[in-house]
């Protein structure tokens, strides 16, 4: 059984995510698998679909219908939750891609990189063939 502060703490969860109950279409299908003539006759698996984003959840774990549908507003809640958490990284990722881009390379730097170059072209000089004029 479901105590009343988890169900509560659960709408808590949806509604900081911004899910409200308009958006969740929610249908009871029969649950395959093991279980025998139980599970053939009861409607007890849930699919829970939130319309806006379109990511669906199928949950079977319990007997219980009540425990199914709880457990699927938890699945589905997870689900949000990384896909807001790889939104913002990939935010993250593209501004930090954008300021090392900007980023200009200092005096000290640019003086090495042209000292290597230097001794690069140095080596590739001393490989070419001699010419006699």
């Amino acid at each position: 059984m479901i105590s009343r502060d988890s169900i509560r703490q659960l709408l808590l969860r949806l509604e900081s995510l911004g899910v409200a109950r308009e958006d969740l279409v929610e249908t009871f299908v029969r649950g395959r698998g093991n279980g025998g003539q139980k599970i053939n006759k009861t409607s007890s698996t849930v699919r829970l679909r939130h319309e806006p984003t379109g990511i669906e959840v199928l949950c079977q774990e319990q007997r219980s219908l009540a425990q199914n549908r709880y457990l699927a507003r938890e699945l589905l809640c997870d689900k949000l939750e990384q896909r807001r958490q790889a939104h913002h990284q990939a935010r993250q990722a593209a501004v930090s891609r954008a300021r090392a881009q900007k980023a200009k390379r200092s005096p000290a730097l640019k003086r090495r990189m042209v000292e290597n170059k230097r001794h690069r072209s140095g080596i590739k000089a001393g490989r070419r063939s001699v010419r006699e004029d």
